[in-house]
């Protein structure tokens, strides 16, 4: 049988999560990537309870991100695959184990509030899965908004070593009305209110010192971390757009270097840019290193090699109860693919499961496909066992990745139903919780006869 070719190249997928502090701006960030991609056709909004990614009823009452929500957009030739998630810490998990399948991260930080402590929580979480990022100053329409203080922000406190690789450029009123792309040296302004249509121009006259400052401070720092730019920046080596962009790239994939981008998500400036930054300095699959695990049958430790023809190696990331088709696992492919209609072994658990049917997520809406590629996320329908950390791979090839940690619970609460027939139905609501949620407890007190339900925080256990 003469596998299908794939829709997009494996070096032109990305992978990636937004990341913040509560109120950053991460959902509405989202919400224009969806528009300006062509992913949705008109932009909904956070405080109206409209936004895209936040579907659940209790995300639209209380205007926050609850549950990670996943979405395939096209930018250009690439295929982004976006996980937006939470920024209060009660739902912390939902970070940890995005982080944990994404190859790169975008970190949304207030203008204002530059960086904040659930900021701090959130890279360090990054840092730890070796996830590279870069990052976005939001909301610089606003009144005491600071760019300079928020770069310098992330490189204090945060120990990264970032730089502007883009500035806002403010009319002589004081609005914000442009973005001053450093690399290109360009202008760039809106004829829409909307922000579809770019208007590229020369950096005006008063801006252009400014803007030689900034960009030669992006130099210094970018030869800081790269020792080929030092040498030709330290001897004055003209450098064209394309080497510093692939100088750029490659630091970035290493950790070293983070490029930092400005705008205004509501106000819909910057977010172009910001995709581009995606597809041009966020790994791809191909990128990223190969795949560690231990055989379960020798106890050794081995190493996969990612592509298509590769053995399966896929990890079970999230599960989530759906009201129309039961129960749906998300996972990410590593190597080799997932044909709806098959079984691949679960080797954490060893036994097989019936992939009954697969779907790409668009917040809570599904679109069935009939393979899951190398380096893709999508959702399978059928899996009875499967749980949040589990590895699937071929039966002949087994291996187990680093399970995901969950932090432990910090709150607990003691909670009854209002009659005996509701007894049942709250321990399968529970039990259901319980596996959505492996951040959540549930334990039986013998003692008080009470059932106690345990959560990383007051907003946690109420949701």
């Amino acid at each position: 049988m003469l596998a299908m070719a794939r829709k997009v190249e494996l070096d032109k997928i990305r992978n990636i999560g937004i990341i913040a502090h509560i109120d950053a701006g991460k959902t509405t960030t989202t919400e224009r990537l969806l528009y300006y991609t062509g992913k949705i056709y008109k932009m909904g909004e956070v405080h109206e309870g409209t936004a895209t990614m936040d579907w659940m009823i209790q995300e639209q009452e209380k205007g926050i991100t609850i549950t990670a929500a996943s979405t395939t957009c096209f930018w250009k030739d690439c295929q982004i695959n976006i996980i937006d998630t939470p920024g209060h810490v009660d739902f912390t998990i939902e970070v940890e184990r995005s982080l944990k399948v994404l190859d790169g991260a975008v970190v949304v930080f207030c203008g204002v509030g530059g960086v904040e402590p659930q900021s701090e929580t959130v890279w360090r979480q990054a840092d730890k899965y070796k996830v590279p990022r870069l990052a976005y100053v939001n909301k610089m329409d606003r009144v005491g908004a600071d760019f300079d203080v928020c770069i310098e922000q992330i490189n204090s406190r945060l120990g990264a070593h970032a730089a502007a690789i883009n500035m806002p450029y403010f009319s002589e009123n004081g609005e914000l009305t442009g973005v001053i792309d450093l690399i290109e040296r360009k202008l760039i302004t809106y004829s829409d209110s909307e922000g579809v249509n770019l208007v590229y121009s020369e950096i005006p006259q008063n801006y252009v010192e400014l803007a030689n400052k900034k960009r030669d401070l992006m130099m210094e720092r970018l030869a800081d971390a790269d020792h080929d730019i030092f040498e030709k920046f330290v001897h004055d080596h003209d450098l064209s757009n394309d080497i510093i962009k692939e100088a750029i790239r490659l630091n970035v994939l290493h950790n070293k270097f983070v490029p930092v981008l400005c705008g205004t998500s509501l106000k819909n400036k910057g977010l172009q840019l910001l995709l581009d930054a995606v597809c041009e300095y966020l790994p791809s699959p191909v990128d990223m290193p190969p795949i560690k695990g231990t055989n379960p049958d020798t106890g050794e430790y081995e190493e996969l090699v990612i592509g298509d023809n590769a053995p399966l190696c896929a990890l079970c990331f999230k599960v989530v109860t759906d009201p129309y088709v039961g129960r749906l696992s998300y996972v990410r492919v590593y190597s080799g693919k997932i044909d709806s209609g098959t079984y691949i072994y679960n080797a954490s658990k060893r036994e097989e499961e019936k992939v009954n049917k697969i779907v790409h997520m668009h917040a809570n809406k599904q679109e069935i496909i009939d393979t899951v590629s190398c380096g893709e996320i999508a959702a399978i329908v059928g899996f009875k066992d499967t749980n949040t950390g589990d590895t699937l791979c071929e039966e002949d090839s087994p291996i187990i990745m680093e399970e995901i940690k969950f932090p432990e619970p910090v709150v607990t609460m003691a909670i009854e139903p209002k009659t005996k027939v509701d007894q049942e139905r709250l321990g399968y609501a529970l039990k259901k919780f319980s596996e959505e949620d492996p951040s959540f407890r549930v334990r039986y007190n013998f003692d008080t006869g009470e059932t106690v339900i345990c959560g990383m925080g007051q907003l946690h256990l109420e949701i």
